[in-house]
């Protein structure tokens, strides 16, 4: 096979490759809209779930969702950020920073059921959190503190060098070169691991159950229980409460990570350009 007719043949499992994985993600997103979309109105949105769900609607679940990311993003973020600057700006490479990327990779690849099981345990139990946001952000800071670390990592990593020692030759020290050139530069890169660890926190059913609780109620504070849209989703299904009510609830979950996606994308995007 000579070597134009090998690239035709590459290019063209690659376009099917992508076509594939766009069919993919239309056909989810269609069918769970197609389902959902007629149960969702403001009644739906803004009232409180009655009857276990089979009526009413899942504002607790919007609040609970939006506080259990927030707690987790808090704290995840500037552990994930702090750690991938240490290691990529005020260290070399050594048996320390080996450890630290091996406990990351390790961390990442733990089930999420391992992660509730430990914030039940330690957070819950031991440290008398009882179900509540604070439990249940801090079990999810846990688990997507590791793909913070290694997003923040690469992107810190890929700004140029050239721009460090031009930094450090106009008389900057050390963390103003940090803070002025290398993170601006690495923003982007830095953005999408936190969209990752948002989309992976909306979505978490098992180890919020066993740290945040289902109480369907409006919380009230920090240590108050609570239940996820996603909780919601998996409860009136598996029980059979509702399909209605459970089609409604993914598709508010869908139309709600389609958003971050776009709107933090369109952001990105103007960073970008103003570099």
């Amino acid at each position: 096979m000579s070597a134009k007719t090998t690239q035709r043949v590459a290019e063209a499992l690659a376009w099917m490759a992508g076509v594939f994985t766009l069919a993919l993600l239309f056909s989810l997103v269609f069918y769970v809209l197609w389902r959902g979309l007629p149960v969702v109105d403001i009644r739906f949105l803004l009232s409180n779930p009655e009857s276990m769900g089979r009526a009413g609607g899942i504002f607790p679940t919007i609040v609970g969702t939006v506080a259990l990311t927030l707690v987790a993003i808090v704290i995840a973020v500037p552990a994930g950020v702090g750690t991938a600057i240490y290691l990529t700006e005020y260290t070399q490479e050594s048996t320390l920073t080996r450890l630290i990327r091996f406990g990351t990779d390790s961390l990442a690849g733990v089930p999420s059921i391992i992660f509730g099981l430990f914030g039940f345990v330690f957070f819950v139990i031991t440290l008398k959190m009882s179900w509540s946001i604070l439990a249940g952000g801090l079990t999810l800071a846990m688990m997507i503190l590791p793909t913070v670390v290694r997003t923040s990592e690469e992107a810190i990593g890929a700004v140029p060098r050239d721009l460090r020692q031009a930094s450090f030759a106009l008389g900057a020290t050390r963390w103003q070169m940090v803070t002025t050139v290398v993170l601006p530069g690495a923003l982007p890169g830095i953005v999408t691991g936190i969209v990752l660890g948002i989309g992976r926190s909306i979505g978490e059913t098992a180890a919020v159950i066993l740290t945040a609780g289902s109480s369907p109620g409006l919380p009230t504070s920090l240590l108050s229980p609570v239940r996820t849209m996603a909780v919601h989703f998996y409860i009136l299904a598996r029980e059979g409460i509702s399909d209605q009510a459970a089609w409604g609830t993914g598709a508010v979950l869908v139309i709600a990570v389609l958003l971050i996606n776009v709107v933090i994308n369109w952001l990105i995007g103007r960073m970008v350009v103003r570099r």
